[in-house]
């Protein structure tokens, strides 16, 4: 992407990252014509094989009390109780990509449909049936996209935003990145979950003295 824009390393199953969504709104409404925002795909646990022991199950699920008291969203519980539930986040984070090659903003848009139907609803979007229905929800054809998830090319491309994740040192998420700056470098606005107020302050500051800087 070319020009001032936002980098957000994110996956579509990290509970933070689903804390953090009313943020991501706020700032694509303030800033979108200015800096539009570019998702990029995280790896949380992609490749994941093993299903998910109850107890970790349920310890995750306590988690959530805290991101939902910090964040304000609503978290289904029902995963507690899914035996033989595997945290493969590499479906989900396809999905979101091949969603990405219409637009960032339908990347976006499906990456906040995504986190809403597996931590609000308690869809498994770890199936491709469930993330075709999303693609549908988000006015996508659901039989081609269904057939594209299957794509090598998609693997790979996905893959390739782990890689660039990796690179910029993006290894928590939330991550977001603001830039370039006029040397050509990125600035960093948040690692890990923060509030809007301080995000969209911060944001503030830094565009101010990019402005003074290029007078």
């Amino acid at each position: 992407m070319q020009g001032l824009h936002f980098t957000y390393f994110a996956d579509p199953m990290c509970s933070w990252c689903y804390g953090f969504s009313p943020v991501v709104v706020a700032l694509r409404a303030r800033y979108g014509e200015v800096a539009p925002i570019r998702p990029v795909m995280g790896g949380l646990r992609p490749g994941t094989t093993d299903p998910m022991p109850e107890t970790a199950r349920r310890g995750l699920v306590r988690h959530w009390d805290e991101i939902s008291a910090l964040a304000g969203v609503p978290f289904d519980t029902s995963l507690a109780d899914r035996e033989g539930f595997v945290y493969d986040t590499d479906p989900a984070a396809r999905a979101v990509v091949l969603a990405r090659r219409t637009s960032d903003e339908a990347g976006l848009d499906y990456l906040a449909a995504a986190h809403h139907a597996f931590y609000a609803e308690g869809r498994d979007v770890t199936d491709n049936a469930v993330l075709a229905d999303l693609a549908a929800e988000q006015g996508f054809d659901r039989a081609a996209f269904l057939a594209a998830l299957a794509d090598e090319g998609l693997k790979n491309e996905t893959w390739r935003d782990y890689a660039i994740a990796q690179r910029a040192g993006a290894t928590g998420f939330p991550t977001l990145i603001v830039g370039p700056n006029a040397d050509g470098t990125y600035a960093l606005v948040t690692r890990g979950f923060q509030s809007g107020d301080v995000v969209l302050e911060g944001v503030d500051r830094w565009l101010a003295a990019a402005r003074l800087a290029d007078a």
